[in-house]
């Protein structure tokens, strides 16, 4: 791009003829139809469907793996349920909060505050206060309102279940509105860190989203792109490829949707006329890139510093090695930094994420009558753990 001029580059933004609408595209849009997730728009509207008559719905508790469609179905009956409710003069709200970036008991309340219209400052107020002034503003909204915590064990896992106790007993403060919870996660094990009586409130109603497969995927795109793209634009090997690359993912629609996306936005840059399966080769290497520093970057101190134990054992050539060794590089590197290192059974718990997340490969194997280990080896380059860790002095320092 070397020598071309700003107004030559907006020029060929705009005679490009690839995209009608990028939007449609984004994992945020809720289209006016969920190919293949009938059965579960019609359960879960089913569980919420007393809303429309000023009924307390239960409390619903959404498993499934990323991209299976969990937060598209929640937005989707919610809005259907929104738009009939007022048909027949009742008012249904709903508040969505995702955990993964507000994790912490303020930070979901002041979310949740702020959809009532209720702001409270960023910091400054103790936490139960915060609670008591959205208390005060839902009975004043006076409605049928769904919390809806998305990536909800990011918040119990940072910050504890607190939160979830009190939004599942709320209820019994309110005088003129009526509040039901819903939970999404992709952890199926997530309810095991909640307390019983948290388990047993949140968990009146459960969804499990399976992952789509390679074939309803296509569908998905199919039905997407006819909207997102100008007709005869996509060549006929484009939504098939990114479909199968999505499916080996866990069948993440997430994942098919950014694929077209970017090899969309690939072929518009390049002045292509039409996108090609290259293109969505080199958006999967560019999405695969930006992805795994994502990861990395928003990860707890900890789970890092095994991130950069691994790293520093791989350069020493030692490519897998047990769990032992890894603990006891990560014990150096957190005295180094002044912190007190975590136990070895926390450690292990933290190694298990990194490898439910891809970003370390983990083994057991049997060692005949001493007993079994786990050998661990790491899965990401170097240059996306300088990338991740560019912001934090401390690790770039350790990292050579």
């Amino acid at each position: 791009m070397a020598g071309v001029s700003l107004d030559e580059l907006f020029s060929r933004v705009l005679r490009a003829r690839i995209f009608q609408n990028r939007e449609i595209l984004r994992p945020d849009y809720i289209p006016d139809s969920l190919p293949h997730r009938e059965r579960q728009v019609f359960k879960l509207a089913s569980v919420l469907a007393p809303a429309i008559k000023g009924a307390r719905p239960s409390n619903v508790f959404i498993y499934g793996v990323t991209g299976s469609g969990k937060t598209a179905v929640t937005k989707y009956v919610l809005k259907r349920l929104g738009e009939e409710s007022g048909k027949l003069g009742f008012s249904v709200g709903f508040a969505y909060v995702n955990c993964k970036y507000n994790d912490t008991n303020y930070r979901v309340i002041a979310e949740l505050c702020e959809t009532l219209r209720a702001s409270i400052p960023f910091t400054g107020l103790s936490t139960a206060e915060a609670y008591r002034r959205f208390v005060r503003a839902l009975d004043e909204h006076g409605s049928t309102f769904f919390v809806v915590l998305d990536e909800v064990d990011a918040l119990v896992k940072k910050s504890g279940d607190e939160t979830l106790y009190k939004l599942t007993r709320i209820n019994t403060e309110l005088c003129r509105s009526r509040v039901a919870v819903v939970g999404i996660t992709n952890d199926l094990k997530f309810t095991e860190y909640l307390d019983a009586r948290v388990r047993s409130s949140l968990g009146e109603e459960e969804l499990i989203f399976p992952p789509y497969n390679a074939a309803e995927l296509e569908d998905i795109l199919k039905d997407r792109a006819a909207k997102a793209f100008y007709p005869g634009v996509l060549d006929q090997g484009v939504i098939p490829l990114c479909a199968a690359l999505a499916a080996k993912e866990h069948g993440d629609a997430r994942r098919a949707l950014d694929l077209l996306r970017v090899a969309g936005e690939i072929a518009e840059r390049e002045e292509s006329d039409q996108v090609l399966e290259e293109h969505v080769k080199k958006a999967q290497r560019e999405i695969e890139r930006d992805r795994v520093v994502e990861v990395l970057k928003t990860m707890p101190l900890h789970s890092r510093l095994l991130v950069l134990s691994l790293h520093l054992l791989r350069k020493k050539d030692v490519g897998k090695v047990a769990t032992g060794e890894v603990y006891n590089i990560y014990c150096e590197l957190s005295r180094r930094l002044g912190l007190e290192p975590l136990t070895q059974r926390r450690v292990s718990d933290l190694l298990s994420e990194l490898d439910m997340l891809g970003i370390i490969n983990a083994k057991v194997v049997s060692k005949g009558r001493y007993g079994r280990t786990r050998i661990v080896s790491l899965n990401v380059s170097e240059r996306n753990i300088f990338d991740a860790f560019s912001d934090d002095e401390r690790l770039l320092g350790m990292l050579t």
